[in-house]
C-alpha cells in the first residue's frame, strides 16, 4: 500500500481533536494529541492503548526497565494487512520541540516475535519517531531448535515475519506521525540486522518507495540458502565420530586462523582483515602421533574443517550451493560455530521440519544434496529470499542502502553478503551511488567481538541522504566482546572511553596502516583498494 495523501484522509476525526489540543500547554497538549489518537480509525491498524509517557524509567513487558528515558507518546496496537496477520507493534514519538523530524522503523531479529525496546530506545533518544513491530507472532522460537509452529499452514505469517510486517508498520507509522506531530515525516529510516537485515533488503527490492534510506546488517535475506548452510556445517561434523570437531577445539582452531592470517592486511593486530585472502590450511593443526587433544586435530577432523570452510557444495555437479563461513569466525562472539556443529541434531531443523516438510518426524541427516536443494527453494523462498539484486527502482527513488557485515560473524555469513553485493553491482549500474558494504574485522553477529564493532550508521545515511555525502568511510570502536550497541551508535558513544578505532571502509576497499602512529587510533589508517 503506498504512502498516499488519500490514505492519510483516514485521519479526519482525530485532526479534528488534535486542533482543538493545540490551545492547551505544550506538555498538555502533547499528551492530549496522543491520547486523542485513539479516535482515530485507519484500515488495517487498531490502537490498543496511546499515552505520553513521563520522563525516566518504563518497564517493560519482558521484566526489563529503561532509564532515564525523554518523555515520548507510547502508542502501541495491531496490523493486519490480511486477514490471517496479527502484527503487534509500538511507536514511541517525541513532543514536536524534541522530534528531528525524521521516522525510523526498526526490523527483527532471528525468528523471535518481540519488540526491539532495545532498537526503539536509542531512537527515541535521538529524536526520531521509531516503530517497532513483534514480526506478526509472539513465540520465542529462533536461536536452539524450537518449534516454529506458528507458520505452519499459515504463509501469510511466514510473509509478515520475512517482510511485510515492515512494510505495514512503515505505512501504519507515517499516518501516527503525521496525526500527532502535525506535519509529515521529513525522511523515513529502517535499520535492521540479522533476520532485521534481511527485511531491510526486502524493503528495497519489494516496497522500493517505503524509505529513503536502509541499513542492513549481517543481512538473513538468503534464507533457504543460509539455513542449508547450517544444515552443511552439522552433517560434515556429526557424518562419523573420528572426524567430530568437538566445540572445545575452537579456541585453537581461531587461534591458529588468526596467526596464519593476520599478517596480510600488513599490520599484525589479532585481525583478519581480509579472510578471502588467507589461505590457512588446517593441517598446521594436526596432532603428533596417535595425539588428540584440544590444541590439534586429529588427520579426520582436518579434513572435517577443509570441507566445513569449503561450504555447501551438489555432490554431483560440485556446484556451490552456500559458501562456507570466513576464516577466523571459528570461535569468540556467541561461542563461535559451536551452535551449528555440536549436535545433536543441525541448527535451524525446524525450518525444514516444520516449514518445508511439514513432517514432525523428518530426520535432517536425509537431506539430498543433489535433489533437496531445489526443493526447498520452490517450497519456501518466495516468502523467505530477499535475494533480488535488481534494485533499480529503489535507486531511482533516491534511495541510499548501507551494508555491513562483521568478518568474524559466525551465525550470518559476510561471504554470502558479499556475493550478494557483488551481484548487485553486476546489476546496477554505479552501484556505490546508492548502495555500499562495510565489512568490520573482528565484528561479531550484529554487534560484539574483539573487533571495532560500534559505530555511527545512522548518522552515516542521514550524511548521505540529507547532505549527498556519500560515506567512504565509518568510523568503528572495539568496545569488547559482549558489546551490544552495533551499528546503532551514536557519534559520541563511539568516542566514549574508546581504547581502539578503526575506519570501516566502503568495500572493496580495506583499511591499511599509514606506517606511523598508533595502530588503535583511526586517522593512522587510510582506506584502499586491496591488491588481488
Amino acid at each position: 500500500m503506498p504512502l498516499t495523501a488519500s490514505f492519510l484522509k483516514q485521519w479526519t476525526p482525530a485532526a479534528a481533536l488534535l486542533a482543538g489540543a493545540l490551545t492547551l500547554s505544550p506538555a498538555a497538549r502533547a499528551a492530549t494529541a496522543c491520547e486523542t489518537l485513539m479516535e482515530a480509525s485507519l484500515p488495517g491498524v487498531t490502537l490498543t492503548a496511546a499515552a505520553q509517557q513521563p520522563p525516566g524509567t518504563l518497564a517493560l513487558p519482558n521484566g526489563h526497565k529503561i532509564g532515564d528515558l525523554p518523555t515520548f507518546c507510547r502508542v502501541s496496537g495491531r496490523l493486519t494487512p490480511t486477514t490471517d496477520s496479527d502484527i503487534g507493534f509500538e511507536l514511541w514519538m517525541p513532543p514536536a520541540d524534541a522530534w528531528n523530524g525524521k521516522m525510523l522503523v526498526v526490523g527483527n531479529g532471528g525468528y523471535v516475535g518481540a519488540i526491539r525496546y532495545d532498537e526503539l530506545e536509542p531512537a527515541v533518544r535521538r529524536g526520531y519517531a521509531v516503530i517497532s513491530s513483534d514480526s506478526g507472532h509472539t513465540d520465542k522460537a529462533g536461536y536452539r531448535n524450537e518449534s516454529l509452529n506458528w507458520g505452519v499452514g499459515h504463509p501469510e505469517k511466514i510473509a509478515d515475519w520475512a517482510y511485510r510486517s515492515v512494510h505495514a508498520a512503515a505505512v501504519a507509522a507515517r499516518a501516527l506521525i503525521t496525526a500527532f506531530e502535525q506535519r509529515d515525516a521529513s525522511h523515513a529510516y529502517y535499520f535492521g540486522c540479522s533476520t532485521g537485515g534481511g527485511q531491510g533488503l526486502a524493503a528495497a527490492q519489494r516496497y522500493p518507495e517505503d524509505f529513503d534510506g536502509i541499513i542492513a546488517g549481517a543481512p538473513g535475506n538468503n534464507r533457504t540458502a543460509l539455513n542449508e548452510g547450517f544444515l552443511w556445517m552439522a552433517t560434515q561434523n556429526l557424518k562419523n565420530q573420528a572426524g567430530y570437531i568437538p566445540p572445545s577445539k575452537l579456541p585453537a582452531i581461531n587461534r591458529a586462523a588468526i596467526a596464519a592470517c593476520d599478517a596480510g592486511d600488513g599490520l599484525v593486530d589479532g585481525l583478519i582483515g581480509d579472510p578471502a585472502q588467507c589461505r590457512f590450511d588446517p593441517k598446521v593443526l594436526q596432532c603428533k602421533g596417535n595425539a588428540d587433544a584440544d590444541t590439534c586435530l586429529t588427520g579426520p577432523q582436518v579434513d572435517t574443517l577443509r570441507r566445513l570452510y569449503a561450504g555447501a557444495r551438489n555432490p554431483r555437479t560440485k556446484a556451490q550451493i552456500y559458501p562456507g563461513w570466513p576464516v577466523g569466525s571459528e570461535f569468540g562472539y556467541l561461542g563461535g560455530w559451536g551452535y551449528a556443529i555440536e549436535g545433536p541434531q543441525a541448527f535451524r531443523t525446524e525450518f525444514f521440519r516444520d516449514w518445508v516438510y511439514k513432517d514432525a518426524n523428518w530426520d535432517w541427516r536425509s537431506f539430498d544434496w543433489d535433489r533437496d536443494v531445489d526443493h526447498v527453494k520452490a517450497q519456501i523462498g518466495p516468502l523467505v529470499d530477499s535475494v533480488d539484486p535488481d534494485l533499480t527502482a529503489f535507486k531511482r527513488r533516491g534511495g541510499k542502502l548501507i551494508l555491513y557485515h562483521g568478518l568474524a560473524d559466525p551465525i550470518g555469513n559476510a561471504n554470502d553478503t558479499i556475493h550478494y553485493y557483488a551481484s548487485v553491482t553486476r546489476t546496477v549500474s554505479h552501484t556505490p551511488d546508492f548502495a555500499r558494504l562495510f565489512l568490520s574485522p573482528g565484528m561479531g553477529h550484529c554487534r560484539g567481538g574483539v573487533g571495532p564493532n560500534t559505530f555511527d550508521a545512522i548518522g552515516a545515511l542521514e550524511n548521505w541522504v540529507e547532505k549527498g555525502h556519500a560515506p567512504d568511510q565509518i568510523v568503528a570502536a572495539a568496545k569488547g566482546l559482549e558489546s551490544k550497541t552495533g551499528g546503532l551508535a551514536t557519534a559520541a558513544q563511539v568516542m566514549d572511553g574508546t581504547s581502539r578505532t578503526r575506519p570501516l571502509c566502503a568495500y572493496p576497499k580495506q583499511a591499511k596502516y599509514k606506517g606511523s602512529g598508533s595502530i588503535d587510533d583511526a586517522r593512522n589508517f587510510a582506506c584502499t583498494t586491496a591488491s588481488r
